[in-house]
C-alpha cells in the first residue's frame, strides 16, 4: 500500500511541474507579442546604431534609437547583427578639411554602418568633435578618436620617418586589438563609390593573404620603384599603400619571412629591425617598409586594379589606368597636393564638389550638374580628359544611392 501511494505523490509531482512550465511559456509568448509586429523590423534595424563609441571621453559617434530595450528588442538580440566597416585614417598638421572631406565622401555613398577610428594630434580633437557631431543625425555611422602614439623606446624616430604621424598606420593591428578587419586610407582618399565594394574584396582574400594594396605603377617606363629605390619593393613596380585593406587577426598572427634573421618574426617585432636596417636607404617610409615586407612574403598581399586607388599619375603621363577607362574611378587619390593648386584641375574640381555639398538629398543631387560643367573646362589637360569617366562613376554612384531604400541611405 505504502508503495502505490508514493506512485500517486510522484505522479502529482510531475502533473504540476509541467503544468507550471506551460505557464511560464504562455506568459513568454504573451509579453513577446506585446511589441506588435512591426516593432521588431525597426529593433533589428537599428540594433547597430545603439552600439556608440568609445565614449565621450574619445569621441563617440551617434547614438541610436533608446538606450533600454523594451519587448521588442530583446528579439533583436537574437537576429544577425548588421555587419561595421571599419575606416581608418590618420590626420596630422593641416590635414583637417582633408580629413572631413574623405569622411563625408564615405558617407555618402555606402551602404553599410560605418565605424571610423580617426588618429590625430590633440590640437584637431575638438574640430573633428564638433563637426562629426553635427553629422550624427544622419545615424549611419560611428567614430573614435585616438592620439598618435608610437612605441616610447622609438618614438622619435618614427615621427621623423617621411612625414609626422605617416608612419602611424603601421602601428593599427597592434593598436586596434580588438578589430579583425580595417581599410587604412590617406587623407585625400575620395570615395566615389560605396566602401562597402572595396571592404567585400576581403572575401576574395585567399587563405595565405593578409592585406590588399594596388600596384604603385601599371607602367613600368615611369614607375618609381623599378628605377630609383635602393631596397626590396613587391612586384615589378611596388606597391601604394594610400589605400589598405587588412585582415588584421591574421596580421597579428603571422610569422613573417625577412633578411635579417633566418628566424621569422611576428608584426610587432619586425618593424623596428627593418627601420634600423633600411632607414638610410628608404624614400617614401612607411609605404617603402610595407613594400619590403611583402617582397619577402609575396603570398600573403592580394593587388586590386587602379581603379581603386586612382591618382594623377595614371593620366598625367597619357591614360595607364586601363580598368577605370573601362569601369569607372572607384576611390580617388590626390597625392602631390593636387586637390590645393592648379596642376590637375580635374582632381580639384571633385574635391571642392565634395568638401562644399551637403547631405542634404537635394544638394547631393544637384552635385552633378556643376561638377560636371567645371570638369568640361580641364579637357585641355591631360588628367581632364578623364573628365567622363568622372562623370560616369559619380552618375552610377548617386543614382545607386537614390535606388535604395530610404532606411538604407
Amino acid at each position: 500500500m505504502r508503495r502505490y501511494l508514493r506512485v500517486v505523490v510522484l505522479c502529482l509531482a510531475c502533473g504540476f511541474c509541467s503544468l507550471l512550465y506551460a505557464f511560464s511559456q504562455l506568459a513568454v509568448s504573451l509579453e513577446e507579442g506585446a511589441g506588435g509586429g512591426g516593432g521588431k523590423p525597426q529593433a533589428a534595424a537599428a540594433s547597430w546604431l545603439a552600439g556608440g563609441g568609445r565614449g565621450a571621453g574619445r569621441g563617440a559617434g551617434s547614438a541610436g534609437p533608446a538606450a533600454h530595450p523594451g519587448p521588442s528588442d530583446r528579439y533583436s538580440l537574437k537576429m544577425q547583427p548588421v555587419e561595421r566597416v571599419h575606416l581608418a585614417v590618420v590626420a596630422c598638421g593641416e590635414r583637417l578639411e582633408e580629413t572631413l572631406t574623405m569622411l563625408k565622401s564615405a558617407l555618402i555613398f555606402s551602404i553599410k554602418p560605418l565605424q571610423f577610428h580617426i588618429f590625430a594630434e590633440d590640437q584637431l580633437h575638438d574640430s573633428f568633435k564638433g563637426i562629426l557631431n553635427s553629422w550624427s543625425f544622419l545615424q549611419t555611422f560611428n567614430y573614435s578618436l585616438y592620439p598618435i602614439t608610437f612605441p616610447s623606446e622609438n618614438a622619435a624616430e618614427w615621427k621623423k620617418l617621411f612625414k609626422p604621424c605617416a608612419s602611424q598606420r603601421l602601428f593599427l593591428p597592434l593598436i586596434l586589438k580588438e578589430v579583425d578587419s580595417l581599410l587604412y586610407v590617406d587623407t585625400d582618399i575620395l570615395f566615389l563609390r560605396p566602401v562597402d565594394d572595396i571592404w567585400s574584396l576581403l572575401k576574395k582574400f585567399n587563405s595565405t593573404q593578409i592585406a590588399a594594396m594596388a600596384p604603385e605603377h601599371e607602367e613600368p617606363r615611369i614607375g618609381w620603384y623599378n628605377r630609383f629605390a635602393r631596397h626590396p619593393y613587391y612586384g615589378k613596380t611596388g606597391v601604394n599603400s594610400g589605400v589598405m585593406l587588412m585582415n588584421m587577426t591574421r596580421m597579428r598572427r603571422k610569422y613573417f619571412k625577412n633578411d635579417m634573421t633566418s628566424v621569422r618574426l611576428r608584426w610587432g617585432d619586425i618593424l623596428m629591425p627593418l627601420l634600423k636596417k633600411y632607414k638610410l636607404n628608404i624614400t617614401w617610409g612607411d609605404q617603402d617598409l610595407l613594400n619590403i615586407i611583402f617582397f619577402h612574403n609575396p603570398e600573403s598581399l592580394f593587388v586590386f586594379p587602379c581603379q581603386w586607388n586612382y591618382r594623377p599619375d595614371h593620366c598625367i603621363y597619357g591614360s595607364n589606368c586601363q580598368e577605370a577607362e573601362e569601369e569607372g574611378i572607384f576611390i580617388l587619390h590626390g597625392n602631390r597636393g593636387v586637390y590645393h593648386d592648379d596642376k590637375q584641375p580635374a582632381f580639384r574640381a571633385i574635391y571642392e564638389a565634395l568638401r562644399n555639398c551637403s547631405f542634404e538629398d537635394d544638394n547631393i543631387h544637384s552635385l552633378l550638374k556643376p561638377l560636371e560643367l567645371e570638369l568640361q573646362k580641364t579637357v585641355h589637360t591631360y588628367c581632364g580628359k578623364i573628365y567622363k569617366i568622372f562623370i560616369k562613376q559619380l552618375t552610377k554612384s548617386i543614382q545607386d544611392r537614390y535606388d535604395r531604400p530610404p532606411k538604407e541611405r
